[in-house]
């Protein structure tokens, strides 16, 4: 394998010839970094497309919940990202707290978000009497959004590439220890999780009674985002501090492990829940 990489070395894309800044402003004394836009374009995206579906008929929430719930949300994707982020992945991070608050330079996991967006929507639910589990349906059908352009601003940073490999697409990363030309798997998440998931989201949404079967909806999103980066981990390069683990899956991979029992189980069961005791 490494030969056909060496050789593809000499004709493949480098990074740096694509001219991308990982800032998008420089004001001097503040930088507004894309990676920041792309956490405020997923949220704000996402909150519109949450007023859409919400204004279909028997929907779990009103438009004030869904207000609020934005905000919770947003608690809970950076503050459950970034915590699981040092606790899977970086967990040296712990010996200086301060380090935690960091979040400008970077390290956060998608599954430590999903867990504090899915802590949000239970305080919301419970607070007001609504359906927690129909509510996270819905908003399962927006977080793709968020995922697309995380995935793209990866890209952008030059961050989580892909694996050494000699498709004619294959792109060197001036910060890959090796020079070698890798698979752009930040692209391929970002076409997986966010495109393709997303559309398969909204064909079940508006084509399905998927919605009026509590749990459906999201069960497809845990099994589409598991399926995507289950496979993607294997064009992905592991973390450095981590690497293949014992057990022959990387971090990502087993963090989806349970994101697809889960979502097999909540498919399989939603016929047998209605609207009315999903509570």
């Amino acid at each position: 394998m490494q030969l056909p990489v060496f050789a593809a070395a000499a004709q493949a894309l480098h990074f740096d010839d694509l001219k991308l800044n990982p800032i998008a402003l420089d004001l001097g004394v503040l930088q507004v970094h894309w990676y920041s836009l792309a956490y405020i374009a997923g949220i704000l995206l996402g909150w519109y497309y949450l007023i859409r579906l919400i204004a279909q008929p028997n929907a779990p929430l009103a438009r004030r919940h869904a207000d609020d719930l934005v905000f919770y949300a947003t608690l809970g994707i950076l503050l459950g990202g970034r915590l699981a982020y040092v606790f899977f992945y970086q967990p040296e991070i712990m010996a200086h707290p301060l380090d935690i608050l960091k979040l400008w330079q970077g390290g956060m996991s998608f599954h430590g978000g999903a867990i504090g967006v899915s802590i949000a929507i239970l305080y919301l639910t419970r607070s007001n009497g609504l359906s927690w589990l129909r509510v996270h349906d819905y908003v399962a059908c927006c977080v793709p959004f968020g995922l697309f352009f995380g995935r793209i601003a990866n890209f952008v940073n030059g961050e989580l590439w892909g694996r050494p490999t000699d498709v004619p697409w294959a792109i060197i990363f001036p910060d890959a220890p090796d020079g070698l030309p890798r698979h752009p798997s930040q692209l391929y998440e970002a076409g997986l999780e966010g495109i393709v998931l997303g559309l398969v989201l909204a064909f079940f949404f508006w084509r399905t009674n998927a919605r009026n079967q509590p749990g459906k909806l999201v069960g497809i999103f845990l099994l589409g985002y598991g399926l995507s980066r289950f496979v993607i981990e294997f064009f992905r390069e592991p973390d450095v501090q981590l690497g293949t683990l014992s057990w022959g899956l990387t971090m990502g991979q087993t963090l989806t492990v349970p994101m697809l029992i889960g979502g097999a189980y909540l498919v399989a069961t939603a016929s047998r829940r209605s609207s009315i005791d999903a509570s």
